[in-house]
């Protein structure tokens, strides 16, 4: 109740304002000289201080919402998920000197078999206008004598939860980089004793890369089903910075024939 009354207090508040100053202006033109510099002198402070709000609220306003889901989902899916490094800020925003099984918060992992690590991770603000998702991850790798580098995205127990054969995961991402390189993902599920692995080359040409898995085309035991996890894997990445703005994910089942 106390909320409600100062904030009606505050409304009531800015309306006089508002009308102390409409009416100041539509009098400028009869109003004394002297007292008409001392009007000029305070709307000139209150515009600036007008200003720096429009200009800051614009601007954070423009930004994607922290903890946001939104994402485009293909029609009849039954599950879509972003990382959480892509939808909130994480407590650690960054590692440098990477070294191999280092986590980025819970569900991002990197690996590879440097002796010597000249690589980091850091999450940042996106800014864009057309970014959905409200982070982003930058990847900076320099010199590299290893033979591999992958990002492991651990999926959600939802992900998996009644996945059968006749399901498509779709895999949807924004990249930039310095200079070209391929990027693979594969999609690895694990049933029983054994890890079904499809594996798909993103189309880096295009500004919205999309990759689907069929499951159909797998050996999946779907009574078995315990977990799945998505490796990217980039090649040729020594000398590279390689951003990814979004990362989400989404299932649907395949129409019937």
């Amino acid at each position: 109740m106390a909320e409600l009354g100062g904030k009606m207090f505050q409304a009531i508040a800015f309306a006089r304002s508002r009308n102390r100053w409409a009416n100041a202006a539509r009098q400028a033109d009869k109003t004394d000289l002297s007292e008409l510099r001392v009007q000029r002198q305070r709307a000139r402070q209150l515009r600036r201080h007008l200003d720096e709000l429009i200009h800051v609220a614009e601007s954070r306003l423009a930004l994607p919402m922290i903890g946001s889901t939104a994402f485009r989902r293909p029609h009849g899916s039954d599950w879509g998920w972003r990382p959480e490094l892509w939808r909130g800020p994480l407590p650690t925003p960054g590692l440098a000197s990477v070294q191999s099984k280092s986590m980025l918060g819970s569900e991002v992992t990197l690996f590879h078999d440097c002796d010597r690590s000249e690589l980091t991770l850091r999450q940042l603000r996106n800014r864009r206008e057309q970014d959905l998702a409200p982070f982003g991850l930058r990847m900076d790798v320099f010199r590299f004598d290893g033979s591999f580098l992958s990002l492991v995205v651990d999926l959600p127990p939802d992900a998996v939860a009644g996945l059968k054969r006749r399901h498509l995961i779709r895999m949807n991402t924004i990249v930039e980089m310095e200079k070209p390189l391929e990027i693979f993902a594969r999609l690895n599920i694990r049933h029983g004793p054994n890890t079904e692995q499809i594996v798909r080359e993103l189309p880096l040409h295009e500004e919205d890369i999309m990759v689907e898995f069929d499951l159909a085309y797998s050996n999946m035991n779907e009574k078995r089903v315990e977990k799945a996890w998505i490796d990217l894997i980039f090649e040729g990445p020594e000398m590279n910075q390689v951003v990814l703005r979004d990362l989400t994910f989404s299932r649907r089942p395949r129409a019937e024939l």
